[in-house]
């Protein structure tokens, strides 16, 4: 299964980049940068329109390479302009060809706050994510114990950084909201067969309550969809190939916002 392959050589990342640094080292960084508690990612959320979280990325298991032309620190600048809430940058190198240096660099050269997409399974990668510049970190509930996602929210919390906890069933939007998820994520995407289906987030959306911000992810490719989304109390969208295959991706962005 594709999900297992990611999670096993995500594994294998991490143990060599504890090698080059150590999680002692992260720590001590993170503890020199300080946090202002304002978390920037749920502010981002709480417009009164949907929020829009344009997503850097490069390729995908399920779609192969998006972007053979890949300029993603003006990418990440062109969402801006055109009035990203979040921009999203996935740092997954072997199945989504992405990188941390993409992060780092984007967060240089954009204000907005930034969603670090990868499968965290380790608190190192959290560690990281706040020293690469994230405002926020994905946390998906079919990689993780509930214990695990409870560990990490706090975790993230600690650090001034926001959780996006990503779900696509049921039991997963259970396990999200008792681990105290403040942002949840419902993905139309099933990470098992990586089959889409968009009205996923339409059924799952009664389950959360109004104080927890509701995102929707994948398979979103068009105004009518985002009307829907609208109208059942939605109040993000995660959108990644359309726009990363888009050729104007400032205009397209700019018109769903004035939708």
């Amino acid at each position: 299964m594709i999900l297992d392959k990611i999670v096993a050589s995500t594994k294998k990342r991490i143990s060599g980049q504890q090698e080059r640094q150590p999680l002692a080292q992260l720590r001590e960084k993170v503890q020199n940068m300080g946090t202002d508690g304002n978390f920037p990612f749920e502010q981002a959320l709480k417009r009164d329109q949907l929020s829009f979280i344009c997503e850097v990325k490069k390729a995908s298991p399920s779609k192969g390479l998006i972007s053979a032309d890949f300029p993603y620190v003006q990418i990440a600048e062109e969402y801006e302009q055109a009035g990203a809430d979040v921009i999203s940058v996935l740092t997954e190198p072997e199945y989504f060809l992405g990188s941390s240096q993409y992060l780092q660099e984007i967060r240089r050269a954009v204000k907005v706050p930034l969603l670090r997409k990868d499968f965290i399974i380790d608190p190192y990668q959290i560690y990281e994510a706040k020293v690469l510049g994230a405002s926020a970190v994905l946390l998906i509930c079919a990689i993780l114990s509930r214990e695990q996602l409870s560990s990490y929210l706090k975790l993230a919390d600690s650090l001034g950084l926001s959780s996006l906890v990503e779900a696509h069933t049921e039991e997963e939007v259970q396990m999200a909201l008792s681990a105290g998820a403040r942002v949840i994520g419902v993905n139309n995407r099933n990470l098992t067969t990586f089959q889409v289906d968009f009205t996923t987030c339409l059924k799952l959306r009664s389950l959360v309550p109004p104080e927890v911000a509701y995102v929707a992810e994948s398979g979103i490719r068009d105004g009518d969809q985002l009307a829907q989304l609208k109208s059942c109390g939605v109040q993000g969208v995660l959108i990644g190939e359309t726009l990363m295959r888009s050729l104007d991706k400032q205009a397209l962005l700019s018109e769903w916002r004035n939708l």
